[in-house]
């Protein structure tokens, strides 16, 4: 759903619009040949709903054929330092709602909100933004948080995905390895969403390492790609691209995870011009990859 915004033409929040605006939303997302969806936190908080709305949303997603396997949330970080009290309680509503919902997924990070540099910003990722504290107790304190809410999700059959973002406790393959290493619990799993950091204007590892590094700790998987260019004077620039091009090769990256057990669901995403159309090309790639690894076993 991040094709849509939050926020509607007139400033006020999707959170508190009419069903009817969801429903439309939606139906583009059917219209395009989904029949899953994650409502994803950026464009409504689900968990946030009232039992007659969160009703209201199940019966839309029921008449347009369209699942919840999964919940994503967005810069609603556990270790927030104002509001991450706040946000580990909304997290323990997300795992409860994704439970009352059917799905089995959940995405949590610990990437904070977007600066104002970065709202300006044409690609808000060409700015520097909110980075974690190189502070052992608050890693600490993000460890023991997150470990919190997987013996939640355990009760409630809910596998979370921590999702790899820049400047974060998962901000790089290694950093991500060991955190979840460290939460050490069988309910937590890493989002390998490299597109997040194939993107940035700076150096960062290949692909394929990172891919190779994470692959047995992976999870649901947020996938999207980007153009990446490195210039021998040090500039770097990107631009979003469909999976089938890019930098990342996502034919590549997803026959390794899939030979490593991977059985979880992909959510395609893509930023600029026709979002969501260029989500279902996602979809139909790896639709096509997996096909094809069908055959050959």
């Amino acid at each position: 759903m991040i094709p849509f915004p939050g926020r509607l033409p007139d400033g006020s929040l999707v959170q508190d619009a009419d069903p009817a605006v969801w429903a439309e939303s939606l139906t583009d997302v059917a219209d395009a040949g989904f029949d899953c969806v994650d409502p994803t936190d950026s464009w409504l908080r689900v968990a946030d709903l009232d039992p007659a709305r969160r009703a209201d949303f199940v019966a839309i997603c029921t008449d347009l054929g369209l699942a919840v396997p999964a919940i994503s949330t967005s810069r609603r970080s556990v270790i927030d330092p104002e509001h991450g009290d706040e946000y580990l309680a909304y997290s323990h509503r997300v795992i409860d709602t994704a439970a009352e919902l059917g799905a089995r997924h959940v995405s949590l990070g610990f990437f904070g909100p977007f600066t104002p540099a970065q709202q300006k910003a044409l690609w808000f990722w060409t700015e520097q933004g909110v980075r974690n504290p190189d502070d052992a107790a608050t890693r600490t304190l993000a460890v023991d948080r997150i470990r919190d809410l997987a013996r939640h999700a355990a009760d409630l059959g809910i596998q979370i995905a921590l999702e790899m973002y820049e400047d974060t406790y998962v901000g790089t393959a290694r950093d991500a390895v060991r955190f979840v290493t460290d939460v050490d619990h069988p309910s937590v799993r890493l989002n390998i969403d490299i597109g997040n950091l194939i993107r940035l204007h700076r150096p960062v590892d290949h692909w394929s390492e990172m891919i190779d590094l994470c692959i047995p700790f992976a999870g649901y998987w947020h996938v999207k790609n980007y153009y990446r260019i490195e210039d021998p004077s040090g500039l770097v620039m990107s631009h979003p691209a469909p999976l089938l091009g890019g930098t990342i090769n996502w034919r590549l990256a997803i026959r390794k995870a899939i030979e490593a057990g991977f059985d979880s669901p992909f959510l395609v995403e893509h930023y600029g011009g026709d979002g969501l159309g260029v989500c279902a090309g996602n979809r139909d790639y790896i639709r096509q990859i997996l096909r094809g690894r069908t055959i050959r076993t």
